[in-house]
């Protein structure tokens, strides 16, 4: 009887624990898929300003570190997003794409973060840290750090 019971708590162990990795790996994809969408194919590349209005949350901000090393300046996403609008208008579009390699996705409950490496012709241009919140309509960037190589 025992025994029983032990197989039947670890048979509900074990499909608990399985639901929670395939939740976290539906949620990995999720987050890698707004990045591409919205931020490499987006901003990076001159894509689709609906896919940029779509990832990002209208109160996402660049936080940039100062040429002094002590100071940091702020840019939303209108401006930017305006700023890729405007070069669509204008015809000019990046020459040669820009490519993403996913370092690390981290993710607590509604909260993540992760860490890619931006590309141009194989050479290593950003380190980015993007910050990104679960809301009902799904997973959106609100925050980016980034080192320049």
């Amino acid at each position: 009887m025992q025994r029983n019971t032990t197989i039947v708590v670890l048979t509900i162990f074990l499909i608990c624990l399985g639901t929670l990795i395939a939740t976290a790996q539906t949620d990995e994809q999720r987050i890698k898929d707004v990045i591409t969408s919205a931020y490499v194919n987006g901003i990076q590349n001159a894509g689709s300003v609906q896919d940029i209005d779509t990832g990002f949350h209208p109160s996402f901000e660049l936080i940039t570190l100062g040429k002094d090393s002590s100071t940091v300046s702020l840019l939303p996403i209108y401006t930017w997003r305006e700023m890729v609008r405007q070069s669509k208008e204008a015809g000019k579009t990046p020459a040669v794409k820009t490519e993403c390699k996913f370092l690390s996705i981290d993710i607590t409950g509604a909260a993540a973060v992760a860490k890619i490496e931006l590309y141009r012709e194989g050479k290593l241009i950003f380190t980015d840290y993007l910050s990104l919140y679960k809301f009902r309509e799904g997973w959106r960037i609100v925050s980016k750090i980034f080192h320049r190589h």
